[in-house]
């Protein structure tokens, strides 16, 4: 089961501080106030300070944080990029689309974990699909399955812009969108979506890197085939110092451009190149959005 594959990420190396950590930003994010008393926990990393409860706190001998029952549920529309592209390798060497059925999980995990809604988009040039809202583990197996599998068996280039002009057009009750994609260049007509976006929902971009297409010197030559037209990188491209310079400035240059547009629009976003980066990138988005809005 996919989603069996992302607990064991969240999970990982024993100890369950990633765990505790990313429940505890979610929480301090996405969890409704109201003065009605639900009940008390123990403090995690990412909590707000203000939600202490100092007395309680005092008596325990450990900090405890004083949770109130949510006024509204919240509602999680991931929007995820399942083109033919996704089917290219990140920067760990494993298909994207692994990557983005990992990043997607494990957001939709917290947003099972903490009783909240989500509903899943996904789509390339050739069509786009809505999955129905659900809340259940289930219903996240069955959409993580929806995208891995329509991302495997993609045959049309992706259409991030298409994706975001249809929650544009269709969604009209405010919601936090997360938007999954690649490291595609944002053009003009993806700012402009995204600003019309921004006005009516809440959103979190999530980028997931690719692989290099021409490796330095020194690595070994790893065979590289462009996933939209199907061609070779040559071998005797690697290590070509011109070329791997040429292609790190024009790489920088667009990660830069995206970082530029992104944060004038105060959208959160994060940058993640392998399974093993992605729930300390997701911690470190969370509790830094987490803190800004404080």
């Amino acid at each position: 089961m996919l989603i069996t594959q992302v607990k064991s990420k969240l999970f990982i190396r024993s100890s369950q501080k990633s765990m505790h950590a990313l429940d505890g930003a979610y929480a301090s994010l996405l969890r409704g106030r109201s003065l009605d008393f639900e009940d008390l926990r123990p403090y995690e990393y990412g909590d707000q300070v203000r939600d202490i409860d100092w007395r309680a706190t005092a008596k325990q001998g450990a900090p405890l944080v004083k949770r109130t029952r949510a006024t509204r549920m919240h509602t999680i529309l991931f929007v995820v990029d399942s083109g033919r592209g996704m089917n290219a390798l990140a920067e760990d060497e494993r298909p994207k689309r692994e990557l983005s059925v990992l990043v997607t999980g494990a957001l939709g995990f917290l947003t099972v974990r903490h009783g909240d809604d989500f509903s899943i988009v996904y789509g390339d040039a050739s069509g786009i699909r809505r999955l129905a809202p659900g809340r259940s583990e289930g219903a996240l197996e069955h959409g993580l399955r929806a995208i891995e599998k329509a991302t495997r068996e993609s045959t049309a280039p992706s259409d991030r812009d298409g994706l975001l002009r249809y929650v544009a057009r269709h969604i009209a009750r405010r919601m936090i969108v997360v938007v999954v994609t690649d490291e595609a260049p944002i053009t003009d007509e993806t700012e402009r979506l995204l600003r019309r976006l921004d006005v009516q929902h809440d959103l979190l971009w999530m980028t997931l890197r690719d692989a290099p297409p021409v490796l330095p010197a020194g690595r070994p030559a790893a065979r590289r085939r462009d996933v939209d037209s199907s061609w070779a990188v040559p071998d005797f491209v690697h290590g070509d110092p011109d070329v791997t310079a040429e292609l790190a400035a024009r790489e920088a240059a667009d990660t830069a451009h995206r970082h530029e547009v992104l944060r004038g629009m105060e959208i959160t976003h994060t940058e993640i190149g392998g399974q093993d980066a992605a729930v300390p990138a997701l911690l470190t988005m969370l509790n830094r959005r987490s803190h800004a809005r404080r």
